[in-house]
């Protein structure tokens, strides 16, 4: 196989023009990063939470009168948004969105550079442009708010670096940032040089992962992220998940071509095994919930890249064929999925405008959505998912399905219920996830609280009931 740092076909051309290649490569994926602005994850508000207690002096902790807790699964990335989190929680949500977006833009450049220098048809680059710039995974996820743009950027800027140690070194940071990741840096790795110096760059890719590992460890008795265990993971979910990734990330549908890849041996190769590693650690992870295929963002331009690399030893035919295949696959993602996420931003700043009153004095919130709460006000919340409770965290159950009863509910003594429901054609609400479904009917809920208000968030009539201590 031709490794990383040989002189393969890819790199010793001629470089063509490489100011217009890079900035094509951010002029095509620009206008669609704009479009999806306003687009965001409630998640992201958790770290945004975290980081502004940082910047305050207050530690790294999700109240300010309680306990340090692992919160964020990318641990490094409440103190990368510290210095910006001097702020209002949407302010530096929209800073941490900026922040992603000129991360992606940066590796972009770079990306179309490569691209540019490639051994292959103009045709072949031009497809791969198009994939990228129609790729609403790519496009969403550089705009959330989340540390999933920088995690793009370094696993982009790890494919197209010619120095394997720098590569190996740029990938080892994505695993920091998205533990999963940890599989595609380490095979990643494995190919990204002579085979005889295999180990040492492998160790050189799992050090940032492992370092966090062992903050983790010291600071909050475990080596592996909360999340992992308040979301357990199970093959029913990462399976399906897996499978629609891979279709609307559309670069593993044109790269789709094992033999083409056999035969190429080089770049390409050890870019497309270290995504099929990648989609299965997954698989084993169970997926997750947020929407737009975000685990399978960040690679989704080095499979791209490999597409370009390899395309030389592809039938023309069956590629094209691919092409329009995923041509079509992202005209309908962008017809149907796009648009709803496009308004989530405007929309959970409007809640957030209308919680403000009705949460004014609040001392403690319970919420299973816990993000947006923090930007309507300062109260300590109980997370009844328990991405950031140790204690719920460990409750039987999935990410919405805790088994939180009223009497530990109770015990944490809150002053609001925050419980997300549709409303019926009579104006009752309906719950539909576990966890406030069981405490929306218990006798000592109803016995304690009542509703109060109800929040509308979005246009299919979901809201917020808000429950207040009676």
């Amino acid at each position: 196989m031709a490794l990383i740092g040989q002189a393969d076909d890819a790199l010793i051309a001629t470089p063509p023009r490489d100011l217009t290649w890079a900035a094509a490569a951010v002029f095509a994926v620009l206008p669609l990063s704009l479009w999806m602005r306003g687009f965001s994850i409630d998640d992201a508000l958790i770290s945004v939470r975290y980081a502004r207690h940082l910047a305050d002096g207050v530690g790294y902790r999700f109240n300010v009168d309680g306990p340090v807790t692992d919160g964020v699964t990318p641990l490094p990335w409440p103190f990368l948004l510290a210095p910006l989190a001097h702020a209002a929680p949407l302010v530096v949500l929209g800073r941490a969105k900026v922040l992603g977006l000129l991360a992606w833009l940066a590796a972009a450049a770079g990306w179309g550079r490569a691209v540019g220098r490639a051994q292959a048809r103009i045709g072949v680059k031009l497809v791969a442009f198009a994939l990228l710039a129609a790729c609403l995974p790519v496009a969403a996820h550089a705009v959330s708010g989340m540390e999933t743009g920088v995690a793009m950027a370094l696993a982009t800027a790890a494919c197209i670096v010619a120095n394997p140690w720098t590569a190996c070194g740029i990938a080892g940071l994505t695993a920091a940032l998205r533990p999963e990741m940890i599989v595609w840096c380490v095979v990643f790795a494995l190919g990204a040089g002579a085979p005889r110096r295999a180990t040492p760059r492998v160790v050189l890719a799992s050090f940032p992962f492992a370092v966090c590992a062992c903050i983790r460890g010291v600071a909050f008795g475990r080596l592996a992220p909360l999340a992992l265990l308040a979301k357990p993971s199970d093959l029913d979910h990462g399976l399906p998940y897996a499978g629609a990734s891979a279709l609307v990330s559309l670069a593993p549908v044109v790269l789709f071509a094992p033999m083409a890849l056999l035969r190429a041996r080089d770049r390409s190769t050890t870019l497309a095994m270290a995504g099929l590693a990648h989609f299965g650690a997954i698989v084993v992870a169970g997926g997750d919930w947020m929407p737009y295929a975000r685990l399978a963002a960040p690679i989704i331009p080095s499979l791209l890249y490999a597409f370009v690399l390899a395309a030389p030893h592809m039938s023309r035919v069956f590629m094209a064929l691919r092409a329009v295949v995923a041509a079509a696959l992202a005209g309908y993602v962008l017809r149907v999925a796009a648009p709803a996420g496009r308004h989530v931003g405007a929309n959970v700043a409007s809640l957030v405008d209308r919680a403000r009153p009705v949460l004014a004095g609040a001392r403690t919130i319970a919420a299973l959505d816990v993000g947006w709460p923090t930007a309507a006000c300062e109260a300590s919340i109980v997370d009844l998912a328990g991405l950031t409770d140790p204690e719920i965290a460990a409750l039987p159950g999935g990410h919405t399905s805790k088994r939180v009863d009223a009497a530990l509910l109770l015990g944490r003594n809150p002053d609001v219920l925050l419980l997300l429901a549709h409303r019926d054609s009579e104006g009752q609400p309906i719950y539909t996830r576990v966890v406030e479904a069981r405490l929306a009917a218990s006798e000592l809920i109803q016995q304690k609280y009542e509703a109060r208000a109800f929040l509308p968030y979005a246009e299919d009539g979901a809201g917020y009931v808000v429950l207040r201590k009676r």
